[in-house]
């Protein structure tokens, strides 16, 4: 059963003639991945160049509505704009791969922990350092700036390490000796996991939904349309070849591309479908819940986030203000990073200005380029909206507020926006601003400068405002006195991760990098480990045959009397 086998290199990539353009070049091609083999689609979509959406979004667009119409032959691609295609799978085909699941999960399940945890996982983390750069250029292509490329894969690479997986280990089996018996508790599969990752960051998403598979559970992976490749290639490249060491059945991954309603209907509509990984919107989210329970599945929500920063009056600003540029990373298009700022009334002048002068540092461009952190944003006019409300609202603008180019040149055509802060004075009706209520997807950060009151009100305060907001991801605090970070760390229990004098997005081995509670992660919501989360407790004993059962039912009430145990034959309960 555990035999390992050698996988060859792109062993599920297809190449071919149509995957030839003009200049020459291949396009890398992706099949959809069904019980261990390769299925091919006669509809495909199409990869657009990151750099060429930059030079040109209109133009790169039209040519990938083309391909995807029949309008255009890959053959014919002028240029070098479309990098990739993915096999679009047809309803049978996502049927497909469930039943392959289905009939994966026992025999996966069998294999010892030891296998499908400690020797999956490295093998994972050292075939993920090799495909490092590779992986990074692929979320190049799609997109992703090469700083957060980066970040992604470093995050991916502390999920598999030694320290993550040690703690997985040890929450997946306890055993204890009690007598005559072995008693245990242990985590078991839910079975057949379906995850729909967010199409901001798929490729970092798929990987932590692979940690299902280290409990047993086989996974059927949908690729966003917006944004296949990544996907298919760390999962085809990386994963799969692991898998195939490993010798696991072919449907323990399964991996398809199409419209996310109809697989998401296909995934309830199964009767072989145990739990559903969901990212999106909490509206949407939330929605879904409710459609998972009414068919019998568990949902397991990655919703939108609003974390909130808490710097009080003794932090460290320059670091504070450094940790809450991290708001415009990726345009703020990031479930993960800082959305409020809740600022001690002593400092709020000097964070403010400070960070606003961090804030002219984070600037946009090609992802190529080491420094540039902002990607393109396509549709502005929410941004604009949700900043008008603000200001409508009584907030001051502190810089930014405009579109630019990627030179940073203001433009009302331009495709990037510039890190907007605003100030917002008093916590009393903060949150009638919209940005200051919701998750806003946009490089804008409202700080929330407190009035002054006497220090122990203004601690509780700042710690029912942390509580009371209705998302639940992550929060930070920066404070030096070690009481007050102890009043804050026992008394913030909304969201799933709490950070102190730290990054707010950096990874850390064995902490959860997902999850949350309120409109993140549904009434289910908590810090998501999928390993955990797509599995049940189970209790064991097993004796070595030689305990009576009448006296394992009676015998705890003598021993307490300090009697002894019931003769053989005895009366006890008659």
């Amino acid at each position: 059963m555990c035999s390992a086998r050698t996988a060859p290199e792109a062993s599920h990539v297809m190449e071919d003639a149509a995957g030839t353009t003009a200049g020459g070049s291949r396009l890398l091609t992706y099949a959809s991945l069904v019980d261990g083999k390769s299925v091919p689609s006669d509809q495909w979509v199409y990869v657009v160049d990151s750099d060429a959406l930059l030079e040109d979004a209109f133009a790169s667009l039209t040519l990938k509505r083309k391909l995807e119409s029949g309008r255009l032959a890959p053959e014919d691609l002028p240029g070098d704009n479309i990098v990739g295609r993915v096999a679009r799978a047809d309803r049978e085909t996502v049927l497909q791969a469930v039943e392959a699941a289905a009939r994966a999960t026992g025999e996966w399940n069998a294999f010892p922990l030891d296998e499908r945890l400690d020797r999956f996982g490295a093998l994972l983390h050292r075939r993920l350092t090799e495909k490092a750069d590779r992986t990074i250029e692929i979320l190049l292509r799609e997109g992703h700036p090469l700083a957060l490329a980066r970040w992604q894969v470093s995050g991916a690479l502390e999920c598999f390490g030694p320290e993550s997986l040690a703690f997985y280990r040890s929450q997946m089996l306890r055993e204890t000796r009690h007598g005559e018996r072995r008693l245990s508790v242990r985590r078991r599969p839910d079975g057949v996991v379906c995850l729909n990752p967010p199409q901001n960051a798929p490729l970092s998403s798929a990987l932590l939904g692979v940690t299902a598979m280290m409990a047993g559970n086989s996974l059927v992976v949908r690729a966003p349309r917006s944004a296949p490749l990544g996907v298919m290639y760390v999962l085809h490249e990386v994963v799969a070849p692991v898998l195939e060491e490993l010798g696991a059945p072919g449907g323990t991954l399964n991996v398809v591309c199409g419209d996310p309603a109809p697989v998401l209907s296909a995934w309830l509509d199964s009767p072989l479908v145990d739990d559903v990984m969901y990212f999106g919107s909490s509206e949407a989210g939330i929605r879904f819940q409710n459609r998972c329970v009414a068919a019998g599945k568990k949902p397991i929500l990655e919703l939108a986030g609003n974390d909130a920063v808490v710097v009080w009056k003794d932090a460290d600003l320059d670091l504070a203000a450094e940790a809450l540029t991290e708001s415009f990373y990726g345009s703020g298009q990031l479930c993960m990073i800082p959305n409020q700022v809740l600022a001690h009334p002593d400092i709020a002048g000097d964070l403010v200005a400070l960070l606003a002068e961090k804030a002219l540092q984070i600037r946009g461009g090609s992802v190529r380029e080491e420094d540039v952190l902002l990607t393109p944003v396509l549709r502005n006019e929410k941004f604009f909206s949700c900043l008008d409300d603000a200001l409508a609202g009584g907030a001051e603008l502190v810089c930014g507020g405009h579109a630019m180019q990627a030179d940073g040149t203001r433009d009302v055509a331009g495709i990037f926006l510039e890190p907007t802060v605003v100030l917002v004075r008093g916590m009393e009706g903060a949150r009638g601003i919209q940005a200051v209520r919701h998750e806003t997807f946009f490089p804008l950060l409202p700080v929330i400068a407190a009035d002054p009151a006497p220090e122990a009100v203004l601690l509780d305060r700042f710690v029912d405002f942390v509580n009371s907001n209705p998302y639940g991801l992550r929060n930070s605090v920066w404070a030096r006195d070690p009481e007050v970070v102890d009043h804050f760390v026992t008394r913030i229990t909304q969201g799933g991760l709490l950070k102190v004098n730290d990054s707010h997005i950096g990874f850390l081995p064995g902490l959860p990098t997902h999850g949350g509670t309120g409109l993140t992660g549904g009434v289910y919501g908590e810090a998501n480990y999928p390993i955990l989360r797509t599995s049940h407790i189970q209790g064991v004993s097993v004796s070595d045959g030689s305990v009576r059962p009448r006296e394992a039912v009676f015998g705890a009430w003598r021993a307490m009397r300090g009697e002894g145990p019931e003769p053989a034959g005895g009366t006890a309960g008659r």
